[in-house]
C-alpha cells in the first residue's frame, strides 16, 4: 500500500484485486551473494554500528525511492526489507536487523536526520546505528488531531482506517470522523458478514503536507480529506470515491493533483485549484496513475504501473515505456532526488534512473 510514500481506494472487489496484484507482483528473485555489513565497516570505533548485509545489487522489488539529506538513498521493497546506498555500498536490512516487517509502504526523514520506514507491521526508526519500533498509543483521544510544523504523519495498517501522527515522542493513532460515505459502505458491507475484508473505506494510501501546512489524505473509497488543524473537509467526486487515490501533489501554481487506479477503465489524474471545484476529466491522461511529481522545469511526471512513466506539460503527454526484454516492468512510484534527478521504483525490475533522455536501470 507505498503508500510514499504513499494512496489507495476503490470498491471492495477492485481493492482486493489491487491488493493481490501488489502482493504477487514483487519478484521471487534470490538475493545476490552477501557479506556482513559489520565486516565492511571494520574495527573503526568511531564508525556507526550497522547491521545488515552488503549486496551487489538491488532485488527485483524496489518500490520506494528516497534520498536523505546526507545523500544516502533508501529503496523500500515488497518482500526483501530495505536497501541503503551510500554512493559506494548497498546495505540490505531486514527483520533480522530489527525492522518491523520486510514489506514497505514509505520512507521519510525528520529534522535530526533520523529515517522512518513505514511497513505493514509498524514504523521503524533508524538513528544511523540501529532500528527501533515506534509504539503507538492504542487509544488516542480526538484532541490528539493536531497540526504542528515538525510532526511526521504515517499511513496506518490495512483494514484499520487510521493514520499516525508522530510528535517526536509519541505516536498518536488517529481515526477520521465518520462520514456519510463511510457509513454507507459499512451498511453495504457489514463487518459481521464480511469479517475477512482486507480494507477499510478510511484506509489511507497517501499523505501530503501542503505549502500552507494542511494535511491531505487519499482514502480507499471515501474520497480525499483535507485537515487544516481545526476541521475536516472532503472531496467526494465519484472518481475519487470509486478507486484508490494513490498520490496527491501540489504544483507550483497551487493546484492539487490526484492520481488514482482501479483497473483499465479508471484512468488518469484529476486537478483542483478551488477546493470545492474539481476540474473536468481530461482526455488522454494517465492509465493507472500510481504516483505524481514535477521536475525542475515544472513538468508533471507520473508512474503508471504497467504502462511505464509519462511526462505531462499541461496539454500533451510523452510516454516512457519501461521494459526488460519483452517483460513490462510494473512502475510503482516516481521520485525526484536532491539533485533533481528522477527515479522510478518498481515491483519487478529494481530501480530506474532518468539520464535526461530515457530511464536506465540503476546499477551501482
Amino acid at each position: 500500500m507505498m503508500f510514499n510514500s504513499a494512496c489507495i481506494r476503490t470498491g471492495s472487489m477492485l481493492n482486493v484485486l489491487v491488493a493481490v496484484a501488489i502482493a504477487t507482483a514483487a519478484g521471487q528473485d534470490k538475493r545476490p551473494s552477501t557479506t556482513s555489513a559489520a565486516e565492511a565497516i571494520g574495527n573503526d570505533p568511531t564508525a556507526p554500528v550497522a547491521r545488515g548485509e552488503i549486496v551487489s545489487d538491488l532485488g527485483k522489488s524496489a518500490m520506494y525511492v528516497f534520498q536523505a539529506r546526507n545523500g544516502d538513498y533508501w529503496f523500500g521493497s515488497n518482500d526483501q526489507g530495505v536497501y541503503r546506498y551510500d554512493g559506494k555500498v548497498i546495505f540490505n536490512f531486514t527483520t533480522k536487523d530489527g525492522l518491523c516487517s520486510n514489506q514497505f509502504r514509505g520512507v521519510q526523514e525528520d529534522q535530526s536526520g533520523n529515517i522512518y520506514l513505514t511497513t505493514y507491521e509498524g514504523i521503524s526508526k533508524f538513528n544511523g546505528k540501529s532500528f527501533t519500533t515506534l509504539e503507538d498509543l492504542a487509544s488516542t483521544p480526538p484532541t490528539d488531531w493536531k497540526k504542528q510544523p515538525d510532526d511526521l504523519w504515517f499511513v496506518g495498517p490495512p483494514d484499520a482506517g487510521v493514520v499516525f501522527r508522530y510528535d517526536g515522542k509519541s505516536l498518536h493513532r488517529l481515526e477520521f470522523p465518520k462520514t456519510r460515505l463511510g457509513d454507507e459502505h459499512f451498511a453495504k458491507m457489514p463487518r459481521s458478514q464480511f469479517p475477512n475484508a482486507i480494507y477499510s473505506p478510511y484506509d489511507v494510501y497517501c499523505i501530503l503536507k501542503d505549502s500552507n501546512g494542511n494535511l491531505w489524505f487519499g482514502t480507499t473509497c471515501v474520497g480525499v480529506c483535507r485537515y487544516d488543524g481545526k476541521s475536516f473537509d472532503w472531496l467526494t467526486d465519484k472518481i475519487l470515491t470509486a478507486a484508490p487515490v494513490r498520490s496527491i501533489f501540489e504544483d507550483r501554481k497551487g493546484n492539487y493533483w490526484f492520481t488514482y487506479s482501479g483497473g483499465a477503465s479508471l484512468d488518469g489524474f484529476r486537478m483542483v485549484n478551488n477546493f470545492d471545484k474539481l476540474q473536468e476529466h481530461r482526455e488522454g491522461t494517465i492509465i493507472e496513475g500510481m504516483s505524481i511529481i514535477d521536475d525542475d522545469n515544472g513538468k508533471l511526471w507520473t508512474a503508471a504501473l504497467g504502462a511505464g512513466a509519462f511526462k505531462y506539460d499541461g496539454t500533451q503527454k510523452l510516454h516512457y515505456p519501461i521494459k526488460e526484454g519483452n517483460t513490462a516492468i510494473e512502475v510503482f512510484a516516481i521520485y525526484k532526488d536532491n539533485q533533481g534527478v528522477l527515479w522510478l521504483g518498481t515491483h519487478n525490475g529494481g530501480a530506474y534512473k532518468f539520464n535526461g533522455k530515457t530511464f536506465e536501470k540503476f546499477r551501482p
